[in-house]
C-alpha cells in the first residue's frame, strides 16, 4: 500500500469536513441563500470598512477571475448583501457596501469563525502554527508561479 500524502487531497478532505460541520451548524440556518465565498468577501468589506473596497480589491484578494468576482457581486447586490455606490473622483468606479442584512450576518459568522479556529488550533503550539502557515504560503506561492493564480 502507498503510504504518499496527497497535498491536495488533505486539503480537499479538510475542506470537506469543514463544509460539513458547517452545514450542521445554527450560524448556517441564519445565512441559508449564501455561499462559502461570499461569506469571506462579507467578512473582508467588513473588517475593510474604513476603506473603499472595489471590485479589483475582491479579486486580488481571494485570487478569483474578473467575472467570477462580477458574477458573485451581481448575485450578492441581488440578495440584499452588498450595495455598489459611485464615488465622486472617478464616475466609473463603484465601491462595495455592506447592507444592513450583510452586517448581522457578519456578527453571525463572526462568532461560527472564532468557534471553528478555536476546534482547529486545539493542540496545536504558536510554533506548529507558523510551520504551517509557513507551508501553506509556500504551496500558494508555488502554484502562482505554475499559473495558479
Amino acid at each position: 500500500m502507498d503510504e504518499t500524502k496527497y497535498i491536495g487531497l488533505e486539503i480537499s478532505k479538510i475542506n470537506n469536513m469543514l463544509t460539513r460541520k458547517f452545514s450542521k451548524s445554527k450560524c448556517k440556518q441564519r445565512i441559508l441563500d449564501t455561499t462559502g465565498k461570499n461569506g469571506w468577501i462579507i467578512e473582508y468589506i467588513a473588517q475593510n470598512s474604513d476603506k473603499e473596497i472595489f471590485q479589483r480589491d475582491i479579486e486580488e484578494q481571494f485570487l478569483i477571475r474578473r467575472s467570477t468576482v462580477s458574477n458573485m457581486i451581481q448575485l450578492m447586490e441581488k440578495k440584499g448583501y452588498i450595495e455598489r455606490k459611485s464615488v465622486n473622483y472617478d464616475a466609473r468606479l463603484k465601491k462595495l457596501e455592506l447592507t444592513y442584512k450583510a452586517w448581522e450576518m457578519y456578527d453571525d459568522m463572526q462568532s461560527y469563525f472564532k468557534e471553528n479556529e478555536t476546534t482547529m488550533r486545539k493542540d496545536i503550539s504558536d510554533e506548529e502554527l507558523a510551520v504551517f502557515f509557513d507551508v501553506l504560503e509556500k504551496i500558494r506561492c508555488n502554484l502562482e508561479e505554475e499559473g495558479g493564480k
